[in-house]
């Protein structure tokens, strides 16, 4: 595991232009009928275009964040609509969550969970971020330095079923649904060999002794990560609250009912994710 010791530019280096800043003006105003989303997203396609492959600075999510859209679904839905990104979980774990905390973000990407809750949840939260491609990680590192407020530790490996290596198929039109599983969506891209470790060794070598919330978002390789760890985890280092993608069928496994088995209810059901709460 790395650092990204480089210090970022000052944020504002990259400020958006008069015409970005008036189109994220239009695309940040909330709508919840089919023409405003589709206008939101014709000014982002034409935003792209003007774009080219400029970082961008802005303030989202309660944070400093540079964003490089131009390969990244997150970073864009951070930058022209940040209020559609996951806004129902982000708010769960607003609410659930105390100061003093502790939140592991596995796939964090750059940084956006993990920024909010370090927003909303003090200097005492305890944050740990993953994230295994290397792109991201930098600026996942970039993105904490922005921010003085931020108490996050960012690693750069995969969370799997066994220390050592592992593939990580890389998919080069979006980098976050890069995965240690390949299902083959058409199109693979990219396969890297990247350091891993169990969630019970990233627990051990951190020295963590409860888990408030852990979010996964590891594009269909949860299963891969939580079989073992329930297996072989004491009940006291199951987290509080889980937050995992609802993939359904993709999983080899019924994950969701691997879950409940540990005394888990599911308490929050959106388009994307399923949220459970140990009973």
């Amino acid at each position: 595991m790395t650092t990204v010791r480089t210090e970022p530019q000052p944020f504002g280096t990259y400020a958006p232009n008069p015409l970005l800043q008036h189109i994220l003006r239009a695309t940040r105003v909330p709508s919840h009928t089919w023409a405003g989303k589709r206008r939101a997203i014709f000014l982002r396609a034409a935003a792209m275009k003007q774009l080219g492959a400029r970082p961008v600075d802005i303030e989202a999510l309660g944070a400093r964040l540079r964003v490089h859209p131009q390969h990244n679904v997150c970073e864009k839905r951070i930058l022209f609509t940040p209020h559609y990104f996951d806004e129902p979980e982000r708010d769960f774990l607003t609410q659930r969550l105390r100061p003093g905390c502790t939140f592991i973000d596995i796939g964090a990407n750059i940084g956006g969970y993990a920024l909010h809750v370090a927003a909303t949840m003090g200097a005492g939260a305890r944050i740990i971020a993953v994230e295994p491609l290397d792109c991201l990680f930098e600026r996942l590192v970039v993105n904490i330095k922005l921010n003085a407020f931020a108490t996050i530790k960012a690693l750069d490996c995969a969370i799997a079923d066994k220390d050592g290596e592992v593939t990580l198929f890389v998919d080069d039109r979006n980098e976050g649904d890069s995965s240690i599983r390949l299902f083959n969506r058409g199109h693979a891209g990219d396969m890297r060999q990247v350091p891993a470790v169990t969630l019970m060794s990233l627990i051990s070598r951190e020295r963590v002794t409860h888990i408030d919330a852990l979010k996964l978002d590891v594009e269909g390789a949860e299963d891969i990560i939580l079989e073992p760890f329930f297996a072989h985890a004491p009940p006291a280092l199951h987290p509080r609250l889980l937050l995992i993608p609802d993939l359904g069928r993709i999983w080899p496994t019924d994950l969701v009912s691997l879950i409940e088995q540990h005394n888990y209810r599911a308490v929050l059901h959106t388009r994307s994710n399923i949220a459970f709460e140990k009973i």
